[in-house]
């Protein structure tokens, strides 16, 4: 049987601005049902990348498709499959928030009136107010509110939950986790590395308009080390030969390190020595994130000397 289309599908993707490289062959797929986080600083190539998918900005070379259906070539078709949530959303001034999403929510093709009304109440949003007196973040919720509401198969994000609070911020990811459930697949753009680290499946890493990773975070973090801190009694453990071990600091009864791959010889090692309490930890994805970054700079450092 032929494997399903993909909802999102980056095909050798490129896009050059002047000689400026926004985006350098890109491959990736998302799966359906699935939510994906896209990580990386500014400049990395994250709204290049969401841009080309929405047909917003034609590639240099390769092709964005979402279901099968080329994002450039065929923009109307594209949209009529996923509603997009900004990182500054602008509303018009003199018209009500109801108004607003009833708006957006008829230009695309139509909405859930009943999820509307639930959604409207659980972002505490006031939509009798004029457009020209919301904050930044009930101009958010707005845009949130708009894209939920219409159920659509696949929805896009750009740094999506900007502008809103710690609790609001927690109902967003309720709202995406329920998305999820329902079929929808979610590509997300995110600076907010507990966001994608709560709620994502997969992970994309993009560093200078490449992408250097893309797995989940289990399959991330297998790459990198863990972080182990011990106390022993009496002599210390013998760590010389542990194979993956690395910043490893042994004394006053303290041990702390860093171990990559297998953790058995390590605790084999430990075992040897009264070792009254163990801890160990897999990285956040905060650590993992700047890892990526910090070899990058280091790469660079050497080879500027």
């Amino acid at each position: 049987m032929p494997s399903e289309t993909p909802v999102v599908r980056f095909e050798d993707t490129s896009k050059h601005f002047g000689e400026v490289i926004a985006l350098d062959r890109l491959n990736l797929e998302v799966a359906s049902g699935e939510i994906v986080g896209l990580l990386g600083p500014n400049g990395a190539g994250k709204t290049t990348t969401l841009r080309t998918l929405l047909g917003l900005i034609k590639p240099t070379s390769g092709r964005a498709e979402i279901f099968g259906i080329d994002a450039w070539r065929e923009p109307v078709a594209a949209h009529g499959k996923l509603a997009y949530i900004p990182g500054e959303f602008h509303v018009w001034p003199q018209l009500t928030g109801a108004q607003i999403l009833d708006l957006l929510g008829a230009v695309s093709g139509g909405y859930d009136p009943a999820l509307r009304d639930e959604l409207v109440q659980r972002f505490n949003f006031d939509p009798s107010k004029k457009g020209r007196s919301y904050s930044k973040g009930n101009r958010q919720k707005i845009a949130v509110i708009a894209a939920l509401m219409t159920r659509t198969p696949l929805l896009v994000m750009d740094e999506p939950s900007s502008g809103l609070d710690p609790l609001m911020e927690a109902t967003f990811q309720d709202c995406l986790r329920e998305a999820k459930a329902r079929g929808q697949t979610i590509l997300l753009s995110s600076h907010i590395l507990s966001e994608v680290e709560a709620v994502c499946d997969r992970v994309a890493v993009l560093r200078q308009g490449v992408l250097v990773e893309y797995g989940t975070l289990a399959e991330l973090r297998h790459l990198h080390a863990h972080t182990v801190e011990a106390t022993y009694e009496g002599d210390p453990p013998d760590l010389a030969g542990v194979p993956g071990i690395e910043d490893v600091y042994v004394r006053d009864g303290v041990i702390r390190l860093q171990v990559t791959g297998s953790t058995d010889p390590l605790l084999k090692a430990l075992a040897t020595a009264h070792v009254p309490s163990i801890q160990m930890r897999e990285p956040s994805l905060e650590e993992l994130f700047h890892a990526y970054y910090d070899e990058s700079a280091d790469a660079s450092a050497g080879a500027a000397g």
